[in-house]
């Protein structure tokens, strides 16, 4: 598992560690792994050409004496600074003492940019002198960010403004929040961690009132996913029903068992007026109203009323579902409930515009969470679950496609996830183990396995995704 923590976290583990080490080792340790990244990314350090975007503290600091290890191996390093007074002296004297150069802009031709503006105590977005230094960076030379991309917030991965877009991200001794949530995931790309030997309190939980982000990893999703047993039949594994379609939207429906039928339960129960459209798809389908473990309600209800299930049962709540839904509706109910809004319907929710929750997803899951007392699984390129009360560590799911974005993919999540309930997970670990095998199969299906831009590959359709899901279960197992 990925753990994300917090910049107060992550200092006060500096301070500690500092205290132990010679003056200037940390910075070394964290200098040594940044150049070994950038020599691999390289392939070629000899006759290699890089410039430093040097900000003025321990960030630039980093840049600059992993310039210099790059100048003694033979690349030729430029240095440019945002304030030329304000470098950090041992960094500089080091890269000079190599070989390398200041410049007050980016050379033409170079093979690697290294973004050492601002570090992880930034806030805001980038000013004036380093929007330039960024925007100086010829199109398509790669660009490494120091520990994480400048005018991206650590802690939340909003950016109020300008911030660099970097292809990898090579951040020291813990990943921060901001790498793993958007917008911020997206300007990082890829993500190298290196190990500089802090010592971190685990397991994460709140702190400095926020509580730590955490990725699931195949490892952690194997361990969850439900596996039936000599004992199992059809009943004991679960049955899910679904409360979805309409005739405006009978493919809702469809698309939703899909995912149900693909999702561990035993057995999957349809309620509405697709049955016909249904049946003709998954005769397996059960139809009309029985004992169920768990609810989906909402894909495709369109203008619908349909009231809340029992409470005494968990419910999937997503789309239509979504709409006119209280929070006291939903804390009057005894089981669990795990709501899956897109960002529109968030922003509803929330009585927000839409661009409030894209620049803030990260205290929208939370605010939803604790407004409504449920669960909340807040739907994007890179999907977000939160339990209310800052109970457990936000999880963000790290797998996925851009294409995705399709019609109907989220009727298939919301089956999916209803049938984990139904097998018995928990509605955070429901929605966190949909959201990665529902991204692993639109990662198999769409050719773009393992992309970290997650835009390669082809277009796809929600039903591909749904028949892709086996394939994902099995990438796992």
């Amino acid at each position: 598992m990925r753990t994300a923590y917090r910049v107060e976290t992550v200092r006060a583990a500096e301070r500690a560690l500092m205290a132990r080490l010679p003056e200037g080792a940390l910075m070394q340790r964290a200098a040594a792994g940044l150049a070994a990244v950038c020599a691999q990314r390289l392939g070629r350090v000899s006759g290699s050409r890089v410039a430093l975007l040097v900000g003025p503290g321990d960030n630039g600091g980093d840049a600059l004496y992993a310039g210099a290890r790059l100048a003694r191996r033979g690349a030729g390093v430029w240095a440019v600074p945002m304030d030329p007074e304000r470098m950090h002296p041992g960094g500089l004297a080091a890269l000079l003492r190599a070989g390398g150069r200041t410049a007050d802009r980016v050379p033409e031709r170079v093979d690697l940019v290294l973004d050492g503006l601002v570090g992880i105590g930034g806030r805001g977005g980038l000013r004036a002198a380093a929007a330039g230094l960024a925007d100086g960076v010829p199109a398509g030379v790669p660009v490494v960010a120091v520990d994480l991309p400048s005018g991206v917030d650590a802690d939340t991965g909003e950016t109020a403004g300008r911030a660099v877009a970097a292809g990898l991200t090579v951040t020291f001794g813990a990943y921060k929040p901001g790498l793993l949530i958007e917008p911020g995931a997206s300007l990082a790309g890829e993500v190298r961690l290196v190990d500089i030997g802090l010592e971190l309190p685990g397991p994460p939980g709140e702190a400095a009132g926020e509580p730590a982000v955490e990725a699931l990893e195949d490892a952690d999703v194997r361990r969850l996913l439900p596996v039936p047993t000599a004992a199992s039949d059809k009943y004991r594994r679960g049955v899910v029903g679904l409360i979805a379609g309409s005739a405006q939207y009978p493919g809702a429906a469809v698309l939703a068992v899909a995912g149900a039928l693909r999702g561990g339960a035993g057995a999957v129960r349809y309620v509405g007026p697709a049955a016909d459209a249904v049946l003709a798809r998954y005769p397996e389908v059960l139809i009309g109203r029985g004992r169920v473990q768990a609810w989906v309600m909402g894909p495709g209800l369109g203008s619908e009323e349909v009231p809340l299930p029992a409470g005494d049962v968990p419910l999937l709540a997503d789309a239509d579902g979504l709409r006119g839904l209280t929070p006291e509706a939903v804390r009057a109910r005894t089981a669990e409930t795990l709501l899956t809004p897109h960002a529109g319907e968030a922003a509803a929710l929330l009585g927000v515009s839409r661009e409030e929750v894209e620049r803030g997803r990260l205290a929208a899951v939370r605010e939803l969470a604790d407004r409504f007392g449920a669960v909340v699984l807040l739907k994007g390129a890179a999907t977000l679950v939160c339990e209310p009360g800052g109970r457990a560590p936000v999880r963000v799911n790290p797998t996925g496609s851009h294409w995705l974005a399709t019609a109907g993919s989220g009727d298939v999540l919301s089956g999916l996830a209803g049938s984990l309930l139904a097998a018995g997970l928990r509605a955070r670990d429901a929605g966190a183990v949909a959201a990665y095998l529902h991204g692993r199969a639109a990662e198999l299906a769409s050719g773009a396995a393992r992309d970290p831009a997650r835009a390669s590959g082809a277009p796809i359709t929600a039903h591909e995704v749904a028949l892709a899901l086996p394939a994902a279960w099995r990438s796992l197992t």
